[in-house]
């Protein structure tokens, strides 16, 4: 296994000169787990030397969620934490759970899974910004901006470290003026925490097989906005969710609507990529959800601020890959601790950077045992109780309620476990399926169309970089999926990258990747595999704010 070398593009690339920097670990991700896991680590041992690595430009800036969090890790993690609170910090104070038709609205009864009394909501985003300056105050050394472009291996095939990508690099391949090339960062163990769908751990997994013997991996795309409207509307710390409409029966979605102080409010709207109607579009059901009679008033005459989207890992216990190789580990939503029920993952990040923490310091900075160590946790224990609510759905809500109501009674007791199918290979062709009338209506509040969206991302890629949208064959595109599927990158993606065009030389697939904000649901849903999302240039992307 370890002399596999199927993603090893050292060899591919001529030789340049690289600067070398060397610590005991490099962490690849500024987010939850990866924050937790350096402060955890040089709590336990100071004088450990750790890097931490975040492709986005600031810390933060690429990290979304809805968010309300359970403390428990965290109050484990920083106890005092509360004398100095993140910047969007409400404590929870009632949930509301409600069934939506097309015109009304049922109130169901809250889930236990999901009642958050002691719980807060917060900013991941900001939370994460605020995390950082108290990993550095431990010794931590973390660079924004710095995006991994692929892992460094030694001769048996050990994981030995990361390699920047290059700066300066034209869309053509060629150097411009400014070019820089990426240094090597190499360490004693390198920590993968790079979130859902992390492009460095999918080579990985297929590299050294981490997947055999695991359900493949599930995915959902969340996207949420935050908004400003009138303070008296707004009553901070209530928390509503939603099922139904507009979804399907047969398409797994929800949204969610969090209450925050100063007149915000947090919504959005979660999209299961299991889906099979080649005509279903994420991003405009979001909209016409926002557009219903029970939300839209809460929102008339206020102002967005802020949106984006991202992928939510959803396989649960069935899906988890072996999280442990020669030379590296994997953390938080990379390796995919996600409770789909209770909607939060946040929690587990805080556990398993910390867990992760505390078996690194105790053997020598080795990731022998790291699997076991953590399927052995709580954080997998809870996940074993919940691992059948998600797969149910498949078979229509109802089954997939009635189902979650067994689960929830028995604590997962089931002697089943149903299994998981890729994303990729949901989606139903053309002919096959008929597409139902979801009653989608006029949609009359911002923002009116995908760009628009994406201007409220605040998305920025340098136009003369390389394409970090690897489609490795665009044939298929115009010839077989235009016939079978009818196109849908065009509808799955919500920032409008991939477009079908008629020009001259015929209907071609145009790629706009200066609009992509890293969600990573064209690589996920792709029904034939062909798109490979890489990472841009370090700081290219969204620029979150508060989300």
């Amino acid at each position: 296994m370890a002399g596999q070398h199927a993603e090893n593009t050292m060899s591919e690339t001529p030789e340049i000169e690289r600067d070398v920097m060397e610590y005991d670990v490099v962490t690849v991700g500024a987010g939850p787990a990866g924050l937790s896991f350096a402060i955890r680590l040089k709590q336990l041992n100071p004088d450990i030397s750790v890097c931490v690595i975040e492709k986005a430009s600031t810390i933060g800036a690429h990290i979304l969620s809805g968010a309300v969090i359970e403390t428990g890790p965290l109050d484990a993690l920083l106890p005092n934490w509360r004398d100095n609170p993140p910047p969007v910090c409400v404590p929870a104070k009632e949930d509301e759970f409600w069934l939506l038709s097309k015109t009304g609205a049922r109130k169901l009864p809250v889930p236990p899974g999901m009642n958050n009394h002691g719980n807060v909501i917060v900013s991941l985003s900001a939370m994460c910004a605020w995390l950082a300056p108290q990993a550095e105050a431990l010794g931590v050394e973390i660079y924004p901006g710095f995006a991994a472009s692929e892992t460094l291996h030694d001769e048996s095939g050990a994981v030995i470290g990361v390699r920047i990508g290059d700066m300066g690099v034209a869309k053509d391949g060629s150097h411009k003026p400014g070019y820089t090339p990426g240094i090597d960062i190499r360490a004693k163990v390198t920590v993968l925490a790079e979130g859902a769908r992390g492009h460095l751990t999918k080579r990985l997994v297929k590299q050294f097989r981490l997947d055999e013997g695991h359900d493949p991996q599930t995915y959902s795309i969340g996207i949420k906005e935050l908004w400003q409207v009138p303070e008296e509307r707004v009553t901070p710390g209530k928390i509503v969710h939603t099922l139904g409409w507009p979804a399907d029966n047969a398409t797994y979605g929800g949204s969610f609507l969090y209450h925050l102080d100063k007149g915000r409010i947090a919504l959005g709207f979660v999209s299961g990529l299991d889906y099979k109607d080649p005509n279903y579009r994420p991003w405009e059901a979001f909209q016409q959800w926002k557009n219903h009679p029970s939300v839209k008033p809460l929102l008339e005459g206020g102002n967005i601020v802020s949106a984006g989207a991202r992928a939510i890992v959803t396989g649960g216990w069935q899906s988890l890959p072996t999280c442990e190789m020669p030379g590296a580990i994997l953390i938080g939503d990379t390796a995919g601790l996600l409770n789909v029920p209770k909607i939060k993952g946040t929690h587990q990040a805080f556990r398993s950077g910390m867990l992760a923490a505390e078996h690194l310091a105790a053997n020598a900075l080795s990731p022998a045992g790291w699997d076991a160590k953590l399927r052995g946790s709580e954080a997998m224990a809870e996940l074993r109780e919940v691992r059948n609510v998600k797969p149910a759905f498949k078979r229509g809500l109802w089954f997939g309620l009635l189902n979650a109501a067994w689960e929830t009674v028995t604590r997962g007791k089931s002697p089943w476990t149903l299994k998981n199918k890729p994303d990729w290979c949901q989606m139903e062709k053309l002919a096959e399926y008929e597409s139902p009338d979801r009653g989608w209506g006029e949609r009359t509040l911002a923002p009116r169309d995908r760009l628009a969206g994406v201007y409220f991302a605040a998305t920025e890629h340098d136009e003369d970089q390389p394409v970090h949208l690897k489609v490795l064959d665009t044939s298929i595109c115009v010839e077989r999926c235009t016939v079978e599927y009818g196109n849908p990158c065009t509808r799955f993606c919500p920032a409008g990258v991939y477009e079908m065009v008629e020009d001259s030389e015929g209907r071609r697939l145009q790629i706009n990747a200066a609009n992509c904000v890293h969600c990573k649901t064209c690589d996920i849903k792709d029904p034939y595999e062909i798109i490979n999302w890489v990472t841009p240039e370090g700081g290219s992307g969204p620029n979150y704010q508060m989300l």
